[in-house]
């Protein structure tokens, strides 16, 4: 496979630093050790450069700086994501199931949802990522543009989702408390509240409190996927008779 071109923004690595070996590589390894322990925003040229025990001058001989150092972050984390060859029968299925690949990396670099939230992909893993869901999308029958557009969508719908439950894991570590025991306290207070409000000002809230409070994680996640893989469904042409799209 060709290599894939740096984007014309993107510093070009001079080598090796005099003083201390560098590389790109080390340089994202010690920013993804950092914000794993110290969160996002703790990432900072200079924060990355004590934690390779040198200065931040010589950094920028392998990265131009903070916001090309989260480009390659959230590039890093989209090389665990595996995406399948297009069967186009099963197009629905294989892009839910690369959403669900993409939402559980994401949970685990909770940091990084963040900063995925403005970022183009550029970096090769998430080019791979791209290439491989519009391959997927365009076999399926969707025109190229609401394909182009539906990704956009997806992933922003994604990092949302996935930022969201990083804040509740930082609200979580901040209790003391285990994960269950949070959510179990949290689910029960909720219930109470909506369960002791007015019906008559309130009666579809007390009606459906059940309906309101079931489900999570996985599910309501790929709830929202199933809606936007409807909707970019609407757009596939139908197919006549003699198998051709009308």
């Amino acid at each position: 496979m060709s290599e894939t071109p740096a984007p014309p923004w993107r510093t070009r690595p001079r080598g090796r630093s005099a003083r201390r070996p560098l590389s790109q590589q080390a340089v994202v390894d010690a920013a993804l050790n950092l914000i794993t322990r110290e969160g996002l925003g703790a990432l900072s040229m200079r924060r990355v450069a004590q934690e390779l025990g040198t200065g931040a001058a010589s950094l920028y001989a392998h990265v131009s700086g903070k916001e090309e150092l989260l480009e390659l972050l959230v590039d890093r984390a989209s090389a665990e994501i595996v995406v399948p060859d297009p069967e186009p029968a099963r197009w629905t299925e294989q892009i839910r199931e690369v959403a669900l690949q993409a939402y559980r990396v994401y949970a685990t670099h909770t940091n990084l949802a963040l900063a995925s939230l403005a970022t183009i992909p550029t970096g090769p893993n998430a080019l791979r990522v791209t290439e491989g869901m519009l391959a997927i999308l365009l076999a399926g029958g969707v025109p190229p543009r609401p394909a182009a557009w539906f990704l956009d969508r997806l992933f922003l719908y994604i990092a949302g989702d996935a930022y969201e439950g990083a804040l509740y894991e930082e609200k979580v570590r901040a209790s003391g408390q285990d994960r269950e025991t949070w959510w179990a306290e949290l689910s029960q207070q909720l219930r109470t509240y909506y369960g002791d409000l007015p019906p008559r000002t309130y009666p579809n809230i007390t009606t459906h409190l059940d309906d309101l409070m079931e489900g999570g994680g996985d599910e309501r996640f790929l709830f929202g996927v199933d809606l936007l893989i409807r909707g970019v469904a609407t757009h596939v042409p139908p197919v006549s008779e003699g198998g051709r799209a009308g």
